[in-house]
């Protein structure tokens, strides 16, 4: 469903993505890790076609992005659901203008085909009754879960997620791993998360890989990823458990099953 292939970024002197290479499976879960400032952001705008690539080719779905016009690529970008890092919600809009917002802006149905489809994506995550809530009345979880119903009202096939939990507190953090779980199970899409929360990754990705250097230095399930021997991928996951030690000194400090 995604493939990059010797995709080089830079911008001025700065080169951040130096051959990326990179498939994720149909119906898949994939979870891009890094330290902060290695390119991740970077490298998930060329699957949605806000950057091209100076060398390599990204493709989506079959199509090769490089080559599109404006509007073809608009047309790639309706198989898309993005989740942004904030929520990106309409503070003057209702949860049910929210999730309407896409339903209207592309799809152009009857009025009561939008207000069927927004109440059964709310439904998805458990929101019922909140249609006329505004994101201001709602938790940050709350919110979240709203942002992912408007990502996915058009029934993406392809789900991008910024780096979702940003900033939110651990009860939160599971709400929104309860999300992208719903996400999987219930929606069908393939699903590419970027994020440094190696919790998280262990919990919903499928494959993990590792962006270091401008290159993916290690793409592999779970398991195997725990046990790579590369030393920055170590060293992340080391400095995370040290981490985690301070924050929870009496807890359970190892990776996640």
């Amino acid at each position: 469903m995604i493939e990059l292939i010797g995709v080089h970024k830079s911008f001025g002197e700065q080169q951040v993505l130096r051959g990326v290479d990179l498939t994720v499976a149909e119906g898949t879960t994939c979870v891009l890790l890094g330290v902060s400032g290695s390119g991740k952001t970077v490298l998930m705008k060329h699957i949605d076609g806000l950057l091209r690539p100076d060398a390599g080719k990204v493709c989506v779905d079959g199509e090769t992005l490089n080559q599109l016009s404006a509007r073809e690529m608009e047309a790639v970008r309706r198989k898309l659901g993005i989740l942004f890092q904030a929520g990106a919600l309409f503070d003057s809009l209702t949860v049910f203008d929210n999730v309407a917002f896409p339903l209207r802006e592309r799809a152009h149905l009857p009025e009561e085909e939008v207000a069927r489809q927004v109440r059964h994506t709310l439904a998805l995550v458990g929101l019922q009754g909140a249609e006329s809530l505004y994101p201001g009345e709602l938790s940050g979880g709350m919110q979240k879960r709203v942002a992912f119903s408007r990502a996915v009202v058009l029934q993406p096939r392809v789900l991008l997620y910024d780096d979702p939990t940003a900033g939110l507190d651990p009860l939160t953090t599971e709400s929104v791993i309860d999300v992208i779980v719903t996400g999987k199970k219930r929606v069908g899409a393939t699903s590419f998360i970027v994020t440094p929360d190696v919790s998280m990754a262990f919990h919903v990705g499928d494959r993990l890989a590792f962006l270091h250097e401008g290159r993916i230095v290690e793409h592999s399930p779970p398991e195997e990823f725990r046990q790579c021997r590369h030393p920055a991928v170590k060293a992340f996951l080391q400095d995370w458990l040290q981490r985690e030690a301070l924050r929870h000194p009496r807890g359970d400090t190892r990776l996640p099953p």
